[in-house]
């Protein structure tokens, strides 16, 4: 697999002008977020394109090619080629004949229910799709979770210059933040957070994975997919995404701004 290839994007500049709406005379510059259009291509075949932060591209395709059904594991990966095209990032992904296959044939099934009338009953099977249960894991120490907020702060080096990003961030089995890995996008930063602790061979089961964002059905699905243990937001869950936590044993914790650690999953057993 090739490495990542930071100089594929044009370096952001130092800052962008601004004026002051009541005093256009005061006038400074601000770091801002980055962000191009980023398409995925499978053996050949255009699959997505999708709106990122240019950092960490590798990260994102893995953790992708996963959380989305793609591939069943990183060795299904052979291969990442990232190119620059104008503004554009075009990466083109080496995956095993068997994966492609099921990737082929998948997307058969939906163009021919086009015009059928059945179209929605592929959609509704990628919505909500038959995962595996995971493997029961005890709940993470509550000190691990003490002062997280301000832990994260300080991990988010964009977020710091620019604000406008998403985090996602690994605390292993000692209660330190490890990686972090910040995107425009919600389900951009927690899927380059999965390629990156799958590509350094990260035991994710021993650690848990926190999200800035609000946590929706989608983002169990990746949780469970990647087979992480615990996933800790910092915005309530919404009640499906607690019901398909609890239902797939995928411990799921809110961390509210001024209230103590809520664990959603697994559910609290009656006194």
């Amino acid at each position: 697999m090739s490495q990542d290839s930071p100089d594929l994007v044009a370096a952001p500049p130092a800052g962008y002008a601004f004026a002051e709406l009541e005093q256009p005379a005061v006038r400074g510059e601000q770091p801002l977020a980055e962000e191009v259009a980023l398409a995925i291509a499978y053996n050949g075949i255009s699959h997505a394109v999708m709106m990122a932060t240019p950092a960490d591209v590798e990260d994102y395709v893995v953790g992708f090619s996963l959380s989305a059904g793609i591939v069943d594991a990183i060795d299904d990966i052979y291969g990442i080629q990232v190119r620059r095209v104008g503004e554009a990032l075009n990466v083109d992904v080496e995956i095993s004949s068997r994966t492609f296959w099921a990737l082929k044939q998948q997307r058969r099934q939906l163009a021919g229910t086009s015009g059928c009338g059945l179209c929605g009953v592929e959609a509704l099977e990628q919505a909500l799709p038959q995962l595996d249960r995971l493997r029961k894991v005890p709940l993470p120490p509550a000190a691990h979770l003490h002062d997280l907020r301000q832990r994260i702060d300080a991990a988010q080096d964009l977020g710091q210059r620019s604000g406008a990003v998403h985090a996602a961030l690994f605390i292993d089995g000692q209660g330190e933040l490890t990686l972090c890995r910040e995107d425009i996008g919600r389900h951009n930063a927690l899927d380059k957070l999965i390629g990156a602790l799958l590509r350094q061979r990260q035991p994710v089961r021993e650690g848990c994975v926190v999200v800035t964002s609000r946590c929706s059905l989608e983002l169990i699905h990746k949780a469970v997919r990647a087979g992480l243990a615990t996933l800790i937001t910092l915005s309530a869950p919404t009640g499906l995404a607690v019901e398909w936590a609890r239902r797939h044993r995928l411990n799921l914790i809110h961390l509210p701004h001024r209230s103590p650690p809520r664990v959603y999953a697994p559910a609290p057993v009656a006194p």
